[in-house]
This record gives C-alpha cells, structure tokens and sequence, in this order.
C-alpha cells in the first residue's frame, strides 16, 4: 500500500482503518446483496459512512495506481489504462473523488464529454458511490451519448426498445407473431434481438435469415441479432448470414471474460468482422451486456466489490465502440441483488456510469421471481431511467419472457413511457412508423396493436 494514502477515518468516536483502496470502495457501496455474500460489505452504517468520506478525499491519481485488479495480472486493466485520454488526464488527475463529483453536477454535457475518456471504471464507481440516486439521474442526463447503426439512439427525447421476440423452441411462428406485434406498438428501433435456445451456428444461421427478411420486406430502419456466444454469431456471419449487430455479454475482470470463454482478441477479431460484413450503417457492430454480480457468480470478481467490477465492463466496452450495452440488472438473481431497492439503485448506478464512461448505456429493468421485487419496482426504475436520459429498454409480449423466465418491460410499458415522458422512437424508425400509420405526433394511432397491418 501506498504509504502516503490516508485511509483512516473517525465516525462520531470511532476509528476506522481500511487496509487498501479496494477495501474503502467495497465497504463505501450502497447495500448489495452480492457483496453482503463476498464478506466485503460495511459491517454498519457507521463503516460506511467512514468509507464514502476517505473515498471522497482520495484523489483520481490514487485510484488510477490502486486498481481493484493490478495492471500486470489483469488484460482489462491494462486495456483500460492504455487507452486512457492523456491530455485530458492531466487536467484531472489532482482532483479528488468529491471534486469529480461536484464537477460533474455543474458541469454542461460538453465539458464532461472532454474528460470521459480519461476516467477509468475505479473512478466512475467512486463517485457515483458518493451520490444519491437523485444525483445519478441529474448527473446521467448530462452524459448524453448518441450512436448510430440503422438507428440513432441516444438524442434528447429519444426513448428507444429491444424487440426481444424469444421463443421456448425457437419457433418461427412464435417468434414472427411477436415481431408483428412489437412492431405494431412501435418497439424495436434498436434492436430486434433474439435470445436463442439453441446455441449452434446452424440455429443462429436460420434466425438471423429470419429476421432479415422481415426487416428487409417492410424496410426497417433497425438491425437483427442473435444472442449467442460470440463465436458462434462469427461462424455464423462468415457464412453469409447477415446480421445488423454482433452480441456478446461481458465482465469486469480478465477471469470473468474467461468464464464467458472469451478474450480480448475474440472481440477485437469479432469487431472487424462485424465491420466487413454486418448490415450496419452507421459502423457500429458491437452489442454488450452485463449485470452486477456476474464476477462473483464465476469467482472470479478478486474481493472488489460489484459496482466497481461493472464500471470496469463500461471501461472496457468502450473501447470497441459499440452501437447498444445494456445492463440486466436484477436478471443475475438476489444473491446480487436482494429485492426491489437495490435493484432500482443499481439500475440507476449502472446507467450512470456507463454514460459517464461514453457508453450508449440502455437497461434491462427486470426481476426474477425469486427476487423480493415486483412489477411495480419495475415500473419506478423504468420512470427513474427514461428521467435519467437511458437510451433504450427491452420489449417483451407482456413483459414476461417464457424463454429467460424473467419480467421485465413491456411493449405497452414503452409505449406508456414515450407518451407519459414525451419522448419519440428514433428518429429514423419514427418516420417509418408514420409512414406505416402507426404513429402521429409521437402517439401512436388506433392501429397500435394489430399485426394485420404488415400483411
């Protein structure tokens, strides 16, 4: 340890004494579930308090030299690190985590977006554990970040939606009639993205032929995805299947990828594929997911806490520019996340820093049921999020997915937030709505919800 860090503190009489950066960003985190499991949680209120204010005094030159995985053992580390904006780098490296955190509630988007690329995931998850959950939504609105790929999601009043038509068998039909009907209600400008059953190249082959042909016979302004293993998707692709986007879920730790069997250099290779021969206009190929507590699910989270591990997803993830990253962030499952509250505050958490971190940051806000969490859980996350400025959410026939076995939101959830919220589809997915008679002035007309009209 750096012997000039302080990382003592005293709480009305009583001392604390933290023994490593890490342990003051795992002891300073909201109550989580996952870190309650991993032993590296606050044991009081108190610690707590303690952690969050040496946190606040640390400066971002501390954090950069204490990472929660070192640099030599750890690819992500180092792909973060390296790619760090210098310039901009200097200008902040002497602020402490306090003083990131009051720039950031009064700087524009602008002067944010000149030191994004200098912050690494240890930064991000520092102060957004020195903010309440009105700060992360104030905060997040500021860090605008727009991408285009058929689409463009991101732009202000911009509300966009996964088209997420799983099927328990995979069946065509299945799948066609909720394609149809998310359609209908105006879901899918990011996405119409499949969770499939099988994970072979054979049964991605067959459904991104299927997609395509649907978004090419009514000439959707969207892109298709399988979400299967990375490899699987390329083989896929290289034999001519054609796909808008390339997925691939994701950890903070060089460890957790490989639990997910994979490596830097598969994304990298998965990228330039995607650039050669995805149907993606805009040149951004690459799909990311992820969900705290994923690193300790594969023991592979090295004692640091799970908010810090997921800012280190949104550090790396940048880095290859992609088009959606969305995080399922009460999918994992209560080990992680215990029940309604902490789902909310990580949803809110996660977005935050990935937008901090110039990630076009969506989110999957859905429960399991096994979580104490209910629909209308759900639902204040969704509002909170679309306040906050999140770029897209799912869309599932009634929110209840048979395929995953999760709720999450709805076409008629998005549907409600775009008009309670007003906000619109993309822009180029709105005109084609209209276009369709399916939308005028950002509502949408009584044909909303009848498949029929596609055929």
């Amino acid at each position: 340890m750096d012997l000039s860090l302080s990382l003592s503190c005293t709480v009305r009489a009583n001392k604390f004494n933290f023994s490593s950066i890490k342990e003051v960003l795992a002891k300073s985190n909201e109550v989580k579930a996952g870190d309650l499991l991993a032993g590296i949680s606050a044991t009081s209120e108190l610690e707590r308090v303690a952690a969050k204010q040496v946190l606040s005094e640390l400066s971002l030159q501390a954090l950069r030299n204490h990472p929660v995985v070192p640099y030599e053992d750890d690819a992500i580390t180092r792909l973060i690190d390296d790619s760090l904006d210098a310039k901009a780098w200097l200008k902040i490296k002497n602020w402490t985590v306090a003083e990131l955190r009051e720039f950031i509630l009064q700087a524009e988007t602008t002067e944010i977006d000149a030191i994004k690329y200098a912050l690494t995931g240890e930064m991000a998850a520092a102060v957004t554990k020195l903010m309440s959950n009105l700060d992360l939504i104030s905060a997040a609105k500021k860090c605008q970040v727009v991408a285009s790929a058929n689409s463009s999601l991101g732009l202000s009043g911009v509300l966009g939606s996964r088209l997420q038509p799983n099927h328990p068998a995979d069946s065509a039909q299945g799948i066609l009639a909720s394609i149809y009907e998310g359609l209908s209600y105006g879901i899918g400008d990011a996405v119409i993205g499949i969770n499939p059953v099988h994970d072979t190249p054979e049964s991605v082959e067959r459904l991104l032929h299927l997609t395509d042909k649907v978004i090419d016979r009514l000439q959707i302004p969207t892109q298709n995805c399988i979400l299967s293993h990375v490899t699987t998707q390329m083989r896929a692709i290289e034999n001519g299947a054609p796909a808008g986007l390339i997925f691939q879920s994701i950890a903070g730790t060089e460890k957790g990828n490989t639990a997910f069997g994979i490596t830097l250099e598969m994304l990298t290779d998965a990228k330039n594929l995607g650039l050669a021969k995805c149907k993606n206009k805009g040149g951004k190929p690459m799909y990311f997911e992820t969900g705290q507590g994923s690193e300790l699910s594969s023991r592979s989270n090295n004692d640091a806490d799970q908010v810090t591990l997921e800012a280190r997803c949104y550090a790396m993830a940048r880095t290859f520019d992609p088009f959606l990253v969305n995080d399922v962030c009460g999918f994992i499952g209560p080990e992680y996340l215990a029940d309604g509250r902490q789902m909310i505050r990580a949803g809110l958490e996660d977005h935050f820093m990935g937008k901090l971190l110039g990630v076009p940051m969506g989110i999957d806000a859905c429960y399991t049921n096994h979580m104490e969490a209910d629909q209308n859980d759900l639902e204040n996350l969704s509002v909170l999020l679309v306040a906050a400025g999140v770029n897209y959410f799912m869309g599932v026939p009634m929110g209840d997915d048979v395929m995953l076995g999760y709720q999450t939101t709805s076409y008629h959830d998005v549907a409600s937030l775009r008009e309670l919220m007003n906000c619109a589809p993309a822009p180029e997915f709105e005109k084609w709505l209209e276009e369709r008679g399916l939308m005028k002035n950002r509502k949408l007309t009584d044909k909303a919800g009848d498949a029929a009209s596609f055929f």
